[in-house]
């Protein structure tokens, strides 16, 4: 826990629910299962929740370390509006503390080094409606530590009809998950490794719960949710392991939840290891695909094999893409194949968008007229 700088009274800290009394004039923060117990004044791990006159507060609701317009598929998310541009931003800090973080610059930040963009929820939604975002995501950071505001934000999208997009690691209590989840369209969540050794030694944090959180959004929401896993060499990309993580998601998952193995570089605390080859995450597509995960992706590395979408039927190319840009679109209106008629699993369009690979930083008080 942090206890500098200190906490002061601003239109960004705002007072939260999730938190509980433990006693010893202690209380302690119920977001993640991290649960960390907190004195006056003093921050949790994330930085950006802390105590402040006995009570739990988020200190970023508000602030931003930047907006930008991405294509939807860098989330990653392929089956969700492909196509089309997202709005999309963060904030600062982070319930993990994975090593290997590529974020690292602003999800291990101090939130006052990043957080120059201020933002309403309603500035927010009238700027991705102005701009032409069929929805806005909530990334950079993982979005559970900045709750609040990433709710309120979502709330504003469905007035305007944006829809909101979660990146997370997933690391989240019941309760939180789901007040978050329910404000939520989509999601891509990150499933690091499949250890709890892996969890423990590289996030500071546990596997078990990621679990819990996927097999709620599959068996009690109604959330378009993908998966990603970022292999690192000789750390959690073994046959075993993709193979047990495999037979895992079919089971509990099922053989529709399209699956990202991303390539690592060096990054953050992790630059004695090289990046991930292209020929690991064939493999790990391929011991995927054939314990019968139907959509399985490689990312990070331009192959256009790996990052296009194929009919679990019939075998036929139903999105090409070349990195973020659609090549082929071979879906109906109503999201079948065109060549044999089978539904593929996602939220679409009748056409896809045209947003191609452009990223655009913009500021939305800048786009928000009514």
């Amino acid at each position: 826990m942090a206890k500098n700088p200190s906490i002061e009274k601003s239109d960004s800290v705002v007072a939260t629910r999730y938190w509980s009394a433990v006693g010893d004039d202690r209380i302690q923060c119920d977001v993640c299962p991290r649960r960390c117990q907190l004195g006056e004044g003093q921050r949790g791990l994330c930085f950006v929740r802390g105590r402040l006159d006995d009570e739990v507060v988020l200190t970023t609701y508000g602030r931003s370390s930047g907006f930008c317009i991405d294509p939807i598929e860098k989330k990653p998310l392929d089956h969700f509006l492909p196509g089309t541009p997202v709005l999309s931003f963060g904030t600062a800090g982070c319930n993990l503390s994975c090593r290997f973080c590529q974020n690292w610059d602003i999800s291990k930040s101090r939130e006052f080094d990043t957080l120059q963009d201020r933002a309403t929820p309603e500035t927010i939604a009238r700027a991705a409606s102005n701009l032409g975002c069929r929805s806005v995501a909530y990334t950079y950071n993982d979005p559970v530590i900045f709750l609040e505001y990433a709710i309120d934000v979502a709330a504003a999208c469905r007035e305007q009809g944006i829809r909101s997009v979660a990146v997370t690691a997933g690391y989240i209590c019941p309760e939180p998950r789901r007040e978050f989840f329910a404000a939520m369209d989509a999601t891509n969540v990150d499933l690091k490794g499949f250890s709890e050794s892996f969890y423990k030694d590289f996030c500071s944090a546990e596997l078990g719960p990621v679990l819990d959180t996927l097999v709620y959004l599959r068996c009690e929401t109604e959330v378009w949710f993908e998966l990603t896993t970022l292999l690192i060499p000789d750390e959690n990309d073994s046959d075993s392991e993709i193979e047990a993580m495999s037979a895992w998601v079919v089971e509990n998952l099922g053989c529709d939840v399209p699956w990202h193995f991303t390539a690592f570089h060096p990054d953050y605390k992790m630059m004695d290891k090289s990046g991930t080859p292209l020929a690991t995450l064939q493999r790990a597509r391929r011991i995927a695909r054939e314990a019968g995960v139907h959509h399985v992706y490689t990312g990070n590395v331009h192959d256009r094999e790996g990052q296009s979408t194929y009919c679990s039927a019939c075998g036929e190319v139903l999105i090409g893409r070349d990195g973020y840009v659609l090549s082929d679109w071979n879906l109906d209106a109503g999201g079948c194949c065109r060549w044999c008629g089978q539904r593929c699993p996602g939220v679409f369009e009748a056409t896809p968008g045209d947003w191609g690979a452009r990223r655009l930083p913009v500021r939305p008080s800048d786009h928000a007229t009514v």
